[in-house]
């Protein structure tokens, strides 16, 4: 657990960084969206929205709306997006938003309790006033929204103080702004050209309408990107105060994602100096008070995500790090991804599927996952390490009815190199983190990722045949 007033500490090892320098799962979910399949379809998905709704006490909702249209493209993004700046899209889009909406709650039954909501995208103030109030409409049309937490990501060049008192007229009380770096030459480089003025006027707007939380969103490791210049942006935004700081790693992987080829290698921060600006980040953020949660993300010290940590209810989610681990995520719009009970689930990618499969009155399924019990462990395992950077053998054995050492011997067995780099400590019943490891905390939890185990186990196998 964290410390009240100072978070987790973070120990810098620059040679052990190196060391462990591997790609791998984000974890925001366990197991990873990659590993989902067609089989889990719409009738699948719907035999669970009913078995949920048929419980004694069914579980609280989290409620995910993705609105994929973007104006213009940055470079550097890997969201699904679509790029228009055919405000008509969104009407349509609506449309067939309120029909999923009607068909989720007449599985789920009506007027379910919603604890969270969160409008993603690409941009969702793309939408018009007019288009924001149907669509929040036609959610208190169909479930109950509670006292809770209900987010917006903005993007501070595409809306005014209007917009902002709209967004808390109609519930939300919660943003997120994305500013990525302040650099001119960054900006220009991935084609976001965002003024300091702009970005602040908005973030003072929604101290001023009551929003309970502002979040900050950055990114390092972007083309152009210096340590004195991102140092720059970090003061900016300590400047700003706000609530929260996620502070995302550029990932450069233009084969997968086109915009990203528009960046040129040269232009990209060399390896050494990527971890320099990451070191001098994360020094400068937990030196003006901000707690490091794990991850990407930073917050004050009374904020609900360090509480949430601090009492052992921080859970890891397709947002990010949350607070709410007893709520079913319901998700829609095209490519959203939910989780209900056991199972995952994930919409059809393009608007032309998303909108036969609603017109044909089916919920837009394009894939999933139901876990089989190993799953649930390996997750419940996951989500410890990723949210408090350990493991209590007896009591995760006792919830899933396993011997936790005998059951993961091998992986136990694969971490004692890190055990002796430093990285964590291995004990007879428990598994700790330790404040060198806890910036590798993805490579940790990867030992215990069965799918990554077996295409290790398949490469090795084809090499000897």
């Amino acid at each position: 657990m964290n410390d009240q007033n100072t978070g987790l500490r973070v120990e810098w090892d620059p040679a052990l960084i190196r060391k462990y320098d591997r790609s791998g799962p984000r974890y925001t979910s366990y197991p990873t969206a990659d590993r989902f399949v067609p089989g889990f379809n719409a009738a699948r998905y719907e035999e669970w929205l009913h078995r949920r709704a048929a419980e004694a006490n069914p579980s609280p909702l989290s409620l995910y709306f993705h609105i994929p249209f973007c104006q213009t493209v940055c470079f550097y993004c890997a969201c699904n997006k679509i790029v228009t700046a055919n405000r008509e899209h969104a009407g349509k889009y609506i449309d067939y938003l309120e029909k999923e909406i009607e068909l989720q709650a007449r599985h789920l039954g009506r007027h379910r309790e919603v604890r969270q909501l969160h409008w993603g995208g690409g941009t969702p103030t793309f939408l018009n006033h007019e288009q924001m109030r149907r669509l929040m409409g036609a959610t208190r049309g169909h479930f109950e929204l509670a006292e809770g937490e209900y987010s917006i990501e903005i993007d501070p060049r595409k809306v005014d103080e209007a917009t902002i008192a709209l967004l808390r007229e109609i519930g939300f009380n919660r943003m997120s702004l994305g500013v990525q770096d302040f650099d001119p030459e960054v900006q220009k480089a991935v084609n976001r050209i965002q003024s300091e003025e702009e970005t602040l006027r908005v973030l003072n707007a929604a101290r001023t309408e009551g929003f309970c939380s502002v979040s900050i969103d950055l990114i390092y490791g972007l083309p152009k990107q210096t340590v004195s210049g991102f140092r720059h942006t970090l003061d900016r935004i300590l400047a700003a105060d706000p609530d929260r700081i996620s502070l995302y790693n550029y990932a450069h992987l233009p084969h997968l994602f086109k915009p990203q080829r528009q960046i040129r290698d040269e232009d990209l921060p060399s390896a050494d100096a990527k971890l320099e600006i990451l070191q001098n980040a994360i020094a400068h953020l937990t030196g003006a008070g901000y707690v490091y949660i794990g991850m990407d993300h930073f917050a004050k010290a009374d904020n609900e995500l360090n509480l949430a940590q601090r009492e052992g209810r921080l859970q890891r989610n397709f947002q990010g790090y949350s607070t709410h681990a007893d709520c079913d995520m319901v998700a829609m719009g095209v490519t959203a991804i939910g989780k209900v009970g056991p199972t995952y689930s994930q919409n059809f990618r393009t608007l032309e599927d998303y909108y036969a499969r609603l017109d044909q009155g089916v919920l837009p399924i394009m894939r999933g996952l139901e876990c089989d019990d190993d799953d649930l462990l390996r997750r419940a395992v996951i989500q410890a390490l990723m949210c408090q950077f350990e493991l209590d053998f007896a009591r995760l054995g006792q919830q899933h009815g396993v011997d936790f050492a005998r059951y993961f011997a091998a992986e136990l067995g694969d971490l004692e190199p890190m055990a002796a780099d430093g990285l964590l400590a291995l004990g007879p019943d428990r598994l700790t983190v330790t404040p060198k490891g806890r910036l590798l905390i993805r490579n940790i939890a990867m030992a215990f990722d069965r799918y990554l185990r077996q295409d290790q186990e398949r490469r090795a196998y084809s090499k000897v045949i």
